[in-house]
């Protein structure tokens, strides 16, 4: 390698390691910055009585800041929505890795990375002016605007993406491996469920991690679409409010520095922190997997 060749290749690095130290330094800002604003409302509220309070009423004469129901409306629109999201989105892309000839491949591999573009705003309307009607009308209901319609809107969103990671994943494991299988008399689909998907588990555990965190996360959708009733749901039609859509809705009209600012700012805090104990569990699995593979 000559010196000017040397001299390139380190620069190259040297941007690189400055693009991704720019990427931890923004991260560490907004968590400084959400911390800084959230825990001043732990000086005068205890954290059980936030974390496990049962009422969100922070424009009432004497207010009170309770999130359990806007956790459990998180949690199970997330659930509802993974459960038909990651089957979904990864049956698709075992079909277009797999079994769909190349010219069906070269039409729905572009309209399905299409959908993942689509504005969440666009796919909250949708669900609010067609789904929702439809879904009162069908299952005779005080109003569509539910727990089950916004799971429906997430899981639309997120089969794009676990589809397109679980399709990568798929797409690296060796032919040989393929090859091997068929010769030692395996069958297609044998091959497929105890030799490729296995193989690519990593990939398409982190497929389904991305989806579930754009559930938990999304905030238009569930806003325009859930029913924005702070209530612990019992069924899959009840409507429900969950993190996000609480933030969204509330934090224009919240006084500035004043509590109810902060305790939006402490959900988000709690909303934070949920995700990236989600992330942890779910990569160390991933790792854990990769470990027994090889």
């Amino acid at each position: 390698m000559t010196p000017g060749s040397a001299r390139k290749e380190q620069i190259i690095r040297l941007m690189l390691a400055g693009v991704a130290g720019c990427s931890l330094l923004f991260l560490a800002l907004i968590m400084v910055f959400l911390f800084m604003e959230g825990l001043p409302v732990f000086r005068q509220l205890p954290v059980t009585d936030f974390l496990f309070g049962m009422e969100w009423r922070p424009t009432a004469e004497y207010p009170e800041f309770g999130i359990f129901p806007l956790i459990a409306g998180s949690a199970a629109v997330t659930l509802v929505a993974s459960s038909l999201a990651i089957p979904l989105g990864v049956m698709t892309a075992v079909w277009l890795t797999e079994i769909a000839p190349s010219t069906l491949r070269r039409i729905f591999k572009p309209v399905i990375e299409l959908l993942a573009a689509l504005p969440s705003v666009v796919v909250g309307f949708f669900g609010m002016a067609v789904v929702a009607p439809r879904t009162q009308t069908f299952f005779d209901l005080d109003t569509g605007l539910n727990l089950f319609n916004a799971g429906l809107m997430l899981a639309f969103m997120s089969v794009p993406t676990i589809c397109s990671v679980a399709e990568d994943a798929l797409h690296s494991v060796p032919v040989s491996l393929r090859e091997a299988s068929l010769a030692l008399g395996a069958t297609r689909w044998e091959t497929i469920i105890r030799v490729v998907i296995p193989a690519a588990f990593s990939g398409i555990g982190t497929a389904c991690m991305l989806g579930m965190s754009r559930s938990i996360g999304e905030t238009m959708v569930v806003l325009m679409v859930a029913g924005g009733a702070g209530i612990i749901p019992s069924s899959l039609f009840d409507p429900i409010r969950p993190m996000p859509a609480a933030i969204a809705a509330e934090i224009a009209e919240a006084p500035f520095r004043g509590e109810h600012y902060h305790a939006l700012f402490a959900i988000g805090m709690v909303l934070f922190l949920f995700t990236l104990a989600f992330n942890l569990v779910a990569r160390r699995i991933t790792e854990k997997n990769r470990l027994t593979l090889n």
